[in-house]
């Protein structure tokens, strides 16, 4: 089955004026040097991302017996159900943990100097709800 480039463009939501067009300006646009037509140069428009500075996990506990653990929430509805459900685990199977539930301020990405402050001074492990 034979399909001309006009049906073709129009199934692609595309109109062949636009082409058409866009070929006789940038022939008109090309300026004739010595050496030839003109270079055109594209650029693109996402740019150019920065680079991605990783970050090392933090050291892992060797267990959990009589440490305190710090259950953050974002804010997302439903998390605090999430966590406080968590803590219930705890306290039932391993009754030497202690658990501290804690709001997050500002949006998922944010920071929070002060809760970040008290879980270095208090807690020795996190457990972060994040919502989507």
């Amino acid at each position: 089955m034979k399909m001309n480039r006009r049906k073709i463009l129009s199934l692609l939501g595309m109109s062949p004026a636009l082409l058409a067009g866009a070929n006789a300006e940038a022939k008109e646009k090309a300026v004739k040097t010595p050496a030839g037509p003109a270079k055109l140069t594209g650029l693109n428009p996402k740019g150019v991302a920065p680079p991605v500075q990783l970050v090392p996990m933090a050291p892992r506990l060797s267990t959990l017996d009589g440490k305190t653990i710090f259950l953050v929430s974002d804010g997302f509805p439903g998390a605090d159900h999430f966590l406080d459900q968590m803590g219930n685990w705890f306290k039932k199977n391993m009754p030497s943990v202690t658990t501290e539930y804690r709001l997050k301020a500002g949006a998922f990405a944010d920071d929070d100097p002060k809760l970040n402050a008290e879980i270095k001074a208090k807690g020795n492990a996190v457990i972060m709800a994040i919502g989507h």
